[in-house]
């Protein structure tokens, strides 16, 4: 196989918890440039089956994928439609399944994908080919939309002043660059010395919204949790709180065992389908921090499948629709 290195962000922490076993079918949510591929196919006799919705790191993995010896199978689609992409295989169970959540470093170092405050280029930020642009976003949401999508995905405090200003400039000119963008929020941002660049949380947003990422994460936990058998482990690395919510609350109320009170009648509990692997999430040591700054955001979640019946999927989430913008703005 490929002998190029790549290790993921808590890379060795994310194997050491899906503990792969020889023989095992696994799930690489998220190949990107196939670090978790790698690690799990050199166990002896496991099989992957890998997903990407770039179309780039698809055409990367080729050489991965001819020196297995057919044991990777690697598609492109969206991690929400992992189950989708299994029976297609014809596969109905897994051993485990791993997933490295939101924006690849390869993607924020490309120029031409539009990610990157830093690096100037056209202002498109999806990971996939298809789809609306960050560039469509700004130009279509309405101003009450733009705030809104700033301030849930990016927590940004000061998102009704930026969405006003991009709706003030983009009567002129139309925002279709990085660059023209992160100038202006980094005029009308406000920040201190030492702080995170001004465009940090709005670039986060658009990225988030664009790519409907929090949904897609939402879509593939369930999915992950249909597809793996008994004693399979699920093991997440996400990268902001936003994704580390989602996650650590999917896996609370499927680990929830008994808890009833005493003062209400006895209502039948839906079995855990899952028993926690992770406490708390673990994080990057330092060592890891100071090759790559992007690991101090970095938190891990692992939980082991049970033999109870996969849950319903639950309320569906509140949050502003790519669909619904575009349409309404």
């Amino acid at each position: 196989m490929s002998s190029v290195p790549h290790i993921p962000v808590l890379g060795r922490e994310a194997i050491d918890h899906l503990a792969p076993r020889e023989g095992g079918l696994y799930i690489d949510a998220t190949f990107g440039a196939g670090g978790y591929s790698r690690a799990i196919l050199a166990v002896p006799g496991t099989r992957v089956i890998a997903i990407d919705r770039d179309r780039t790191a698809i055409a990367g993995g080729a050489e991965l994928v001819e020196g297995s010896a057919g044991r990777l199978t690697l598609v492109e689609d969206r991690f929400s439609n992992l189950a989708e992409v299994c029976a297609a295989q014809g596969v109905e169970a897994v051993d485990g399944v791993v997933m490295d959540v939101g924006v690849s470093s390869m993607q924020l170092d490309q120029a031409g994908r539009g990610f990157s405050f830093r690096l100037d280029g056209p202002l498109d930020m999806r990971m996939g080919q298809t789809g609306p642009t960050a560039a469509d976003v700004v130009a279509r949401a309405s101003e009450a939309d733009l705030a809104d999508i700033i301030y849930l995905f990016g927590e940004e405090r000061h998102s009704r002043r930026i969405a006003r200003a991009v709706v003030a400039d983009r009567q002129e000119t139309p925002f279709t660059t990085t660059r023209a963008l992160a100038d202006l929020v980094g005029r009308v941002g406000r920040s201190k010395p030492g702080d995170i660049h001004p465009a940090t949380r709005t670039f986060q947003a658009l990225r988030i919204f664009v790519n409907e990422e929090l949904e897609e994460l939402q879509a593939a936990l369930a999915a992950a949790e249909r597809m793996l058998r008994p004693g399979g482990r699920l093991v997440v690395v996400s990268f902001h709180s936003l994704e580390d919510r989602i996650v650590k609350n999917f896996l609370a109320e499927r680990s929830k065992t008994g808890g009833g009170s005493r003062h209400l009648p006895e209502v039948a509990q839906t079995a855990p389908s899952f028993q926690l692997l992770t406490r708390r999430p673990v994080v990057a040591g330092e060592q890891e921090v100071a090759h790559n700054p992007r690991a101090r955001s970095a938190k891990l979640r692992a939980a082991e499948r049970t033999a109870a019946p996969a849950h319903d999927d639950g309320e569906q989430s509140s949050w502003p629709k790519l669909s619904d913008v575009l349409r309404g703005g």
